[in-house]
């Protein structure tokens, strides 16, 4: 991470029990990227939310990077594979 404050903000929809959320969330660990998390378990607004913005994906984890929705969990990872993600987080 740099010290500029220049990064984009990335944000996860997570639930308490989901797998892909967790392989999401240790990507960006890994990589030393600081987060976001909106746990959505119970639903309410932050699912709403969520739901908006991900354009009805209900699934999780929705991951969004400098306020651009990029998927979930698979899609993290194939970005990450291509060299794709540390382009959108400005490395």
């Amino acid at each position: 991470m740099s010290d500029s404050g220049s990064d984009p903000t990335v944000e996860i929809y997570t639930s308490a029990w989901c797998g892909f959320c967790h392989r999401a969330k240790a990507l960006l660990d890994a990589k030393g990227v600081a987060y976001r998390e909106y746990d959505v378990t119970m639903g309410g607004p932050a699912k709403q939310t969520m739901l908006s913005r991900a354009n009805g994906r209900t699934t999780v984890p929705q991951i969004f990077i400098g306020g651009v929705h990029v998927g979930g969990s698979d899609d993290l990872a194939a970005l990450d594979e291509s060299g794709k993600l540390d382009m959108l987080l400005g490395r």
